[in-house]
């Protein structure tokens, strides 16, 4: 039986629950998929100091796995926090849900557009977009300005998302859409349905990635760059 964790990097159980039920929606016969919520850091990211916070919880989280024998995991925010130090820990391959969701678009259409939560999230979705190699495919990126914690319990909130998808493929001419957070992956097959493009969650598209990677028997690469990081003292605090 292989096991993937995905990890909420921010402390909200509900969150958390919602996308461990995405995950497991889509996952084949012979994988256990578990959703582990951080046990320090903030109740949920929206700047570069919320991710900056988020990455000690997340990284305990990703030893604690490979101490159990975890096979793979997913980083369940769109800022992807932590996925570099993530990969020197793991053994196992480690996909950020912006990662495998604009993958993902891009094999879907000419371009796609990145709806996210509030506007100064905006620049990191440009910046991973660039840092992945997908701007020739993104084709812009738009905020529906709902606050993460406020995607489950706002009745207007996958309106509100569903008209900011619609502008956004209108404006940039895009044929797919990408859900620019982890709170936002239930919504997706409605979205989808009522705008009549592709609509893809990174949840469920890390998910699959990381589950075919270890069916294929792959896992991080330890020769340079993501090897174990070297040994030494570290001053936590009290």
């Amino acid at each position: 039986m292989r096991t993937i964790w995905v990890i909420n990097p921010n402390t909200t159980e509900a969150m958390t629950a919602t996308i461990e039920q995405c995950a497991r929606a889509v996952i084949a016969p012979g994988t256990t998929v578990t959703g582990v919520t951080s046990e320090i850091g903030p109740a949920s990211i929206e700047s570069h100091y919320d991710e900056a916070m988020a990455v000690p919880g997340l990284l305990r989280a990703i030893a604690r796995g490979e101490a159990e024998g975890v096979d793979g995991y997913v980083i369940a925010c769109f800022g992807d926090p932590g996925l570099d130090a993530a990969r020197e820990l793991a053994a196992g391959p480690v996909l950020g849900i912006a990662e495998a969701a604009m993958h993902t678009a891009s094999h879907l259409g000419r371009g796609f557009s990145v709806v996210t939560t509030l506007a100064r999230t905006m620049g990191r979705a440009w910046d991973l977009a660039n840092h992945y190699g997908m701007q020739r495919f993104c084709r812009g990126v738009h905020a529906c300005d709902i606050p993460v914690l406020n995607l489950e319990t706002d009745p207007d909130a996958r309106k509100v998302i569903t008209e900011a998808c619609r502008d956004a493929i209108e404006e940039d001419g895009s044929d797919v859409v990408v859900l620019g957070c982890a709170g936002m992956a239930s919504m997706c097959a409605p979205i989808s349905a009522e705008l009549g493009v592709p609509v893809v969650d990174g949840v469920t598209a890390a998910t699959l990635t990381v589950q075919s990677l270890i069916t294929m028997g792959l896992g991080t690469s330890k020769r340079l760059e993501f090897a174990a990081p070297p040994p030494k003292d570290y001053t936590t605090g009290g």
